[in-house]
């Protein structure tokens, strides 16, 4: 296929502004799906915890044939702990189609893909997406989007980037906002006329440069790539090389080579400059690698993949009840499963450490390890967690350093007190506060990552829910000093069984409850949170005596309060350092370190 008929493009935006939902209508108005096949909404999201989130986790490629034209689109994440993801899906595009919602307008995240963007000196094209919504600003938004070009340093050809209107969800678009057409028409010309073909060299040295990683049981680790100049065909001897690893050198053979067409893998014999590919059969196969030839090894420089700033024990399950829910519980299974998420994820890190049983998990953020937890659970490993905790550093003079990020956050006037002196105790520095759109006031803070630990659903709850929090990694600054501990304390069952009625009525009115009438508990677990800053052991099994002047019948007279059911995030906020989270298929309980109430007296007693 000629490179003059090719287009490279990625759908870049702040989360939930419609990116996926965009490539579904470019989809389906290409004719890749039958007249009467049924679709379901966001295809691209492949995963469960992607379309329970709606959010996209891992970039997914696809191709469209519109007109003569092919085009290969990306889909990116739009969250700020994937960001690693859409750094390195620029260097295999030609340009970008930025999408920006038609009431909220550039946001937080808008600005991250956009200057990376900017510094690849890539095109752009811009969709103001979810034109529909009655509260769409369409004027401003454009104006907002120009300013943050300007913000960000854009050139004039840049500024020029040309505009489109469009509601994804409904398949509709137009040059114009009050002059839509019923296809995505005007966005497939504005991407065939303003992102230009690739630019290698066709009759060049044959080089790939990889920039995304995926995995199959079968075939193992496939390289997806840009070819960048030169033709690549199965069977080629080619050689490895890196970058950043100027001793990585190694021959390989081209197993099985594979171009995109719909949401399909196609089986090729050979791809031209500009083709993206997906490439089988080399084992070692990393992201960063150049496969080149012979005649010139040199290697493509890449983007160096961001440092990890949390990091998490992972553990074998040893509470009373393991083994009762998962089907993976052993070291040997729970260490494969890391190893294997290595293959995709590059943003984490697995290092073993002195215990066979626990595992040192680095990752970009709360969210991306907690959506590896989630995906575990649900696969059938049982698994403990501690506290996330930072990654300092030290510079040249041995001072410590923390990661530190930038809070943006959109929150009405009656909220803002609250918001301002919740993260103010934990260390945030207010440095910009603005009117915002609709009655909302954007206040912007620089906070250590450690403070942002579990704010977001104390945030939810002090904004009742309208509030809008986003942050972005800043980079490292000195350490910030002590930030307050929960002031809570944790009820603690002393005895193994069930919970019953009268036990929890007892045990509530030290403060807020985790479980339920029947669920099973045993010691050393943490059923609930005291209402004062110290651990209190609590029996919840314990039964009322029945004798002939009371019935044990007259429990159910008694009136419990409902139970917090926490979510993993919310869990991961909660625990202190002596405390794990144990994950299984089915449960997520709270529980000490260690369980015995004696040892733990013992060892409290030493550490003081």
């Amino acid at each position: 296929m000629k490179k003059e008929i090719i287009r490279n493009v990625a759908i870049i935006a702040h989360v939930d502004h419609g990116k996926t939902t965009l490539v579904d209508a470019l989809l389906k108005q290409s004719g890749v799906f039958r007249q009467n096949q049924e679709v379901e909404d966001r295809v691209m999201d492949s995963n469960d915890l992607e379309r329970e989130r709606g959010i996209t986790i891992l970039s997914k490629n696809t191709a469209v044939h519109y007109k003569d034209y092919k085009i290969n689109i990306i889909d990116t994440p739009g969250h700020a702990d994937f960001g690693g993801e859409v750094e390195r899906i620029l260097k295999m595009v030609d340009g970008v189609v930025l999408v920006v919602d038609a009431f909220e307008g550039p946001m937080p995240q808008t600005k991250f893909v956009l200057k990376k963007a900017l510094e690849l000196k890539l095109p752009s094209v811009i969709c103001v997406n979810k034109v529909d919504r009655p509260e769409a600003r369409l004027t401003e938004v454009v104006d907002e989007v120009l300013d943050l070009f300007i913000e960000l340093d854009a050139n004039e050809e840049q500024l020029d980037s040309p505009f489109i209107f469009a509601s994804a969800k409904n398949g509709i678009s137009g040059r114009q906002h009050d002059a839509l057409e019923e296809s995505m028409q005007s966005l497939f010309e504005t991407i065939i006329q303003n992102i230009p073909c690739p630019s290698g060299d066709e009759d060049g040295y044959s080089k790939v440069l990889i920039s995304t990683i995926d995995y199959n049981e079968y075939v193992g680790r496939i390289g997806i790539g840009k070819v960048e100049s030169g033709t690549i065909s199965v069977g080629d001897e080619m050689w490895v090389t890196n970058y950043e690893q100027k001793d990585k050198s190694y021959k390989v053979r081209i197993g099985k080579l594979y171009e995109y067409d719909g949401l399909k893998r196609v089986e090729v014999s050979s791809s031209g400059t500009g083709s993206i590919v997906a490439i089988s059969g080399i084992e070692q196969i990393e992201i960063g690698d150049t496969i080149t030839t012979a005649d010139d090894k040199t290697p493509l420089p890449f983007v160096k993949i961001s440092e990890p700033t949390l990091v998490m024990t992972f553990s074998v399950n040893n509470g009373p009840f393991a083994g009762q829910e998962g089907k993976f519980v052993t070291s040997r299974q729970i260490r494969d499963r890391l190893m294997k998420e290595l293959n995709t994820n590059v943003s984490l890190k697995v290092e073993d450490t002195q215990s066979a049983d626990s595992f040192r998990v680095s990752g970009r953020g709360e969210l991306h390890l907690s959506i590896l937890m989630e995906q575990m659970r649900r696969e059938g490993y049982e698994i403990m967690v501690s506290k996330p905790e930072v990654l300092m550093k030290e510079d040249e003079n041995g001072k410590v350093m923390e990661p530190m990020e930038r809070a943006i956050i959109d929150v009405p006037e009656e909220f803002m007190g609250a918001v301002i002196e919740k993260l103010g105790a934990r260390k945030g520095e207010m440095v910009n506060m603005v009117q915002s759109k609709g009655g909302y006031t954007r206040i912007e803070f620089l906070i250590p990552t450690r403070g942002m630990i579990g704010y977001r659903s104390e945030f939810l709850t002090d904004t009742k829910g309208n509030g809008i929090l986003n942050t972005l990694f800043e980079g490292h600054d000195y350490h910030k000093g002590e930030i307050p501990k929960r002031s809570q304390g944790s009820l603690v069952s002393f005895e193994t069984g069930v919970a019953v009625s009268y036990g929890l009525y007892n045990a509530q009115e030290r403060g807020v409850l985790f479980v339920s009438p029947g669920d099973k508990v045993y010691e050393g677990m943490v059923v609930g949170s005291n209402a004062k800053p110290m651990d209190i052991d609590v029996n919840v099994c314990k039964r009322k005596q029945a004798t002939n002047m009371r019935a044990s019948g007259a429990d159910e007279a008694l009136r419990l309060s409902p139970p917090r059911k926490m979510s993993l995030e919310e869990a991961l906020e909660f625990i202190e350092h002596d405390e794990l989270i144990e994950l299984t298929p089915k449960s997520m309980r709270i529980r000490k370190k260690i369980l015995d109430k004696q040892q733990r007296a013992k060892s409290k007693n030493k550490s003081v």
